[in-house]
């Protein structure tokens, strides 16, 4: 439990009391799924509600979910989406990209990859009637966790910073962990959708770690926080079509 205090402390703005020990979570950071489950039920609760009292208005729905999954991990993840974009979108060699990712400024790669990514995750959310809307994000909070969980595993650091402290306290072993750590999201209806977005997932963590690799040499914890904003609208879109097409 204390491993699970010290997770949810790192990836969400809960009260949760006096911080824990890091390191309890560090050496298992396979467990970064659990916090998607906290996380994605808490930004669950506009779809359940518009649900349970028939509220049709999917727009709504939509944008209060994506505000309540962004707002209660602090933005943390989302800021590292924007600094990602910001080393993505540089011109230059891998050094000036690493310095465009890690600057304190946001630049309009930030700005550009930011507003993608959130206006197709809303797309994907508002296609969907609410009750779906809240399995989406719960799936995609999990998912997103797990590809963080892959990153912490897999994802050889370029520099030395919170990526590299926790990836040198995690075994590769690790990355299955955390993949069947996501498996009970499969006791939702309409598992082929479920498998759609982890499948996703998985496709979004091969591909931002081909990028990470390329473009900067390693990953970092904001390649690691970029995952989880892209890997949660890949498997947004991704049950959109599997369950309206």
């Amino acid at each position: 439990m204390k491993s699970i205090r010290a997770l949810l402390q790192f990836t969400t703005i809960l009260p949760l009391g006096a911080p824990a020990n890091f390191d309890l979570f560090a050496k298992h950071s396979w467990l970064y799924p659990a916090a998607g489950y906290v996380t994605g039920a808490v930004a669950a609760m506009p779809g359940l509600i518009a649900w349970y009292f028939g509220y049709p208005n999917s727009l709504m729905i939509a944008a209060l979910t994506l505000a309540f999954a962004i707002f209660i991990s602090g933005a943390n993840h989302f800021d590292g989406l924007l600094d990602f974009g910001d080393g993505l979108m540089a011109h230059g060699s891998r050094e000036k990209r690493i310095a465009a990712m890690t600057d304190r400024t946001t630049g309009s790669g930030a700005f550009a990859l930011g507003m993608m990514v959130v206006l197709i995750t809303f797309a994907g959310l508002a296609s969907l009637p609410p009750l779906w809307i809240a399995a989406a994000v719960l799936c995609g909070e999990v998912c997103g966790k797990m590809v963080m969980g892959l990153f912490s595993a897999l994802g050889n650091p370029f520099h030395e910073g919170i990526q590299s402290y926790i990836y040198e306290k995690s075994k590769r072993r690790f990355a299955v962990y955390t993949c069947i750590l996501a498996f009970p999201l499969f006791l939702l209806p309409e598992k082929t959708a479920v498998a759609a977005g982890f499948a996703a997932a998985i496709l979004a963590f091969v591909i931002l770690w081909g990028l990470a690799r390329s473009c900067f040499g390693g990953v970092n914890g904001d390649v690691t926080g970029a995952g989880n904003e892209i890997a949660r609208a890949a498997v947004v879109v991704s049950m959109v079509f599997s369950l309206l097409v």
